[in-house]
């Protein structure tokens, strides 16, 4: 990379924090659930109007596409993606900060905040330094993360990776396990598909003291958990990573009283497609096997979600050594695999990705929670270096 842009890169992103903060700290405040990002759009597009950047919104609904090219670029070009996320999450924030949401019950427990004034404050920089690119750049202002069926899938079919057509797409994402100042990378597989799992059970309810006169769907649910688990223990190459978890049994009898139903709620996890459908099927199965072995129904829905995501290793590994550059190896970090998903992953099928961490824990300001909690909270210094390492995959 040029020694000039090395240079206006560390000084700009020192210059825009205050301006990025402030763009975080206001999308902070006003948290707008999956789809329903009106006015997160709104804020978005009026930034990029000051800026200058042309964009395109509404975009699968809620979603905004901004282009960046040099007057040496011709319109069909090929370009680099950098993508954010505009959506937050139904979370009653616990923090007591002046940028607390104001929204009862949502809350940017992930991060989306955070990533989307990073992307606006790359992207000034990026557009003042335009004709330093070797390629144009678009930006993904994305809906929708956090819910199926994924506002990536829906980018996808609203054209987003074409006109222009995208060759790699970048994104960051924090990391609360991670220190400021650092950032990781993965090259491969990195995180897992996610599948939804919903059962009801319709038993027959009855008195405690009677079970014999009963369908008893508390009992069917516990054989239900503890089988269930046998498929991917038992079923499942031990090679592949797999998890089935569910949070959520319902059974809304007492302690004389069996009830007529029970609810069963769980997430389906894994990094191999046709593993991934073959349990599901084993699921099917053996749900519906073990209620009618009791006389029982069931009603099962599976939501397919978000395939695994992938890291492209020549590009991830790019990413890796220009980070090493400019931050120093001491603050590049190789990540582990995590179960966690990210509909992300739905750009990976298409196109060559890089999908790194910010780190954004700081101990000594208590920032220790993580993502998903009610007090999950950033240092803004990670800001700044998320502002460069956006900038860093835009320019080559």
């Amino acid at each position: 990379m040029d020694s000039a842009i090395h240079h206006i890169i560390r000084t700009r992103s020192v210059e825009l924090f205050d301006k990025v903060k402030a763009y975080r700290e206001h999308m902070h405040q006003f948290p707008e659930l999956s789809y329903s990002e009106f006015n997160t759009m709104k804020f978005v597009a009026g930034q990029l109007d000051k800026i200058g950047i042309p964009y395109q919104q509404e975009v699968a609904g809620t979603g905004i596409l901004g282009i960046i090219r040099s007057d040496k670029h011709q319109e069909g070009d090929s370009c680099i993606g950098l993508r954010s996320e505009l959506d937050a999450l139904p979370i009653t924030e616990q923090n007591n900060c002046a940028y607390k949401s104001t929204i009862d019950g949502v809350m940017h427990a992930c991060g989306h905040d955070v990533h989307t004034a990073i992307l606006l404050g790359a992207a000034e920089i990026i557009w003042e330094n335009k004709e330093q690119l070797k390629h144009p750049v678009k930006l993904f202002f994305q809906p929708g993360e956090e819910k199926n069926p994924g506002g990536a899938s829906l980018m996808i079919a609203a054209g987003a990776l074409q006109n222009p057509p995208v060759h790699e797409l970048f994104a960051l994402h924090v990391f609360p396990e991670m220190k400021t100042g650092n950032v990781g990378f993965r090259p491969g597989l990195y995180m897992a598909s996610c599948d939804e799992i919903y059962i009801t059970i319709n038993g027959k309810g009855g008195h405690g003291a009677t079970p014999h006169q009963t369908i008893d769907p508390i009992m069917i649910g516990a054989q239900l958990l503890t089988g269930l688990q046998q498929i991917v223990s038992r079923k499942c190459d031990p090679k592949v990573p797999c998890v089935l978890s569910f949070g959520h049994f319902e059974a809304l009898g007492a302690t004389n009283v069996i009830p007529e139903k029970a609810i069963l709620k769980g997430t389906f996890r894994t990094m191999n497609e046709d593993w991934r459908k073959e349990a599901l099927d084993m699921i099917a199965k053996h749900v519906h096997s073990v209620c009618e072995q009791f006389g029982a129904t069931a009603d099962l829905e599976i939501s397919v979600g978000y395939p695994y995501l992938e890291n492209d290793p020549v590009l991830t590994e790019k990413m890796t050594k220009r980070s090493e550059w400019f931050f120093g190896k001491e603050h590049v970090e190789e990540l582990p695999i995590r179960l966690t998903s990210e509909d992300f992953s739905f750009y990976a099928q298409e196109i060559p990705v890089c999908f790194f961490r910010l780190g954004v824990r700081n101990e000594e300001l208590g920032i220790i929670y993580g993502v998903h909690h009610p007090k999950f909270d950033i240092d803004s210094k990670a800001l700044v270096v998320g502002m460069q390492a956006m900038c860093l995959a835009a320019f080559e």
